[in-house]
């Protein structure tokens, strides 16, 4: 299973803070408030990477020479790994897109919507990095009599 790339997670940010402006312009333009997360949610982000975090540091204990894990017990937690990063990306981007369009409005944001707006994007950063921490501790070192299959010296 190959890692996460930076370039998808980019990619997938500003798709959706593409998403956020565009959510926040069409609630305006139908006369509703603007959308603004939850407090809560980057505490939610922190303790998912913290959680994730925990499930793959026995796969990293494991890989460095501890005991042997079930394979599958590995697997999930690379999984999880691997969506937590596109979740972060993508609430990354949202959040982005959000705080763009109440700073490109004529009338100043509102302290509180700003703040839970650049809470978002720190918590939403915290879980890519140790979503990308915890697929690097999954991510088994390469076998020294394995060879490449096209490899024309073996």
């Amino acid at each position: 299973m190959r890692r996460t790339s930076i370039g998808a997670l980019v990619v997938l940010a500003v798709l959706s803070a593409g998403a956020g402006y565009g959510f926040d312009q069409v609630l305006t333009m139908t006369g509703r408030a603007t959308f603004t997360p939850s407090v809560f949610l980057p505490v939610l982000l922190v303790l998912l990477a913290v959680a994730v975090l925990a499930l793959a540091w026995p796969v990293r204990r494991s890989v460095r020479g501890g005991k042997r894990i079930d394979p599958f017990r590995a697997l999930r937690a690379s999984t999880l790994a691997r969506a937590s990063s596109l979740l972060g990306a993508i609430l990354a981007g949202f959040a982005i897109g959000l705080l763009v369009f109440l700073s490109t409005r004529p009338v100043p944001a509102p302290v509180g919507s700003t703040v839970a707006m650049i809470a978002l994007i720190v918590g939403a950063l915290v879980l890519i990095g140790a979503a990308l921490a915890a697929e690097q501790f999954c991510t088994l070192p390469k076998d020294p009599d394995e060879r490449e299959p096209d490899d024309p010296a073996a």
